[in-house]
């Protein structure tokens, strides 16, 4: 169910993005997804998610003034290339261009990928990664975590 969530995510702000978004606009948006198929828990649980990073995300950006890469890319090594299938490489790319997850995301979720031990990993993958690291019950949000702690254990 979670990635369908990031399906409804990366639609509503896709849609954020190419136009105004109004709030009649977005109950249109709504009534769309419920065509699509989408249930309507679904929906609101995106748009709720949404709205509480909206919410977060306002605090950390009046305080984050440092620089932004947010026009650069990653180029993926060889090895990642022959295991991470492009279009997945792709959804990547389209997901932080939403701003869906940052640049410390986009290393977790290539991590991650590598770890599945899969000849390629497809969309659907990528997919549950994302679901996984946004929907995290444990409160690991957008970059607030770590795959290993790199910390000594002192007892």
């Amino acid at each position: 169910m979670n990635d369908r969530i990031i399906d409804i995510l990366v639609l509503i702000l896709s849609e954020i993005r190419s136009s105004d978004a109004r709030p009649a606009k977005l109950e249109l948006l709504s009534k769309d997804l419920l065509k699509k198929g989408y249930t309507e828990t679904e929906i609101s649980s995106a748009f709720s998610w949404l709205l509480s990073r909206l919410k977060n995300d306002t605090e950390e950006i009046v305080q984050n003034q440092g620089p932004s890469l947010k026009n650069s890319f990653r180029i993926l090594h060889e090895i990642e290339q022959s295991v991470i299938d492009p279009e997945a490489y792709g959804y990547i790319i389209q997901l932080r261009e939403l701003d869906l997850i940052n640049e410390m995301d986009v290393e977790f979720v290539l991590e991650r990928a590598l770890m599945l031990g899969t000849s390629k990993v497809l969309v659907s993958d990528i997919k549950n990664i994302v679901a996984s690291m946004l929907f995290n019950p444990d409160g690991y949000g957008s970059g607030a975590y770590l795959m290993f702690d790199t910390q000594p254990v002192i007892q």
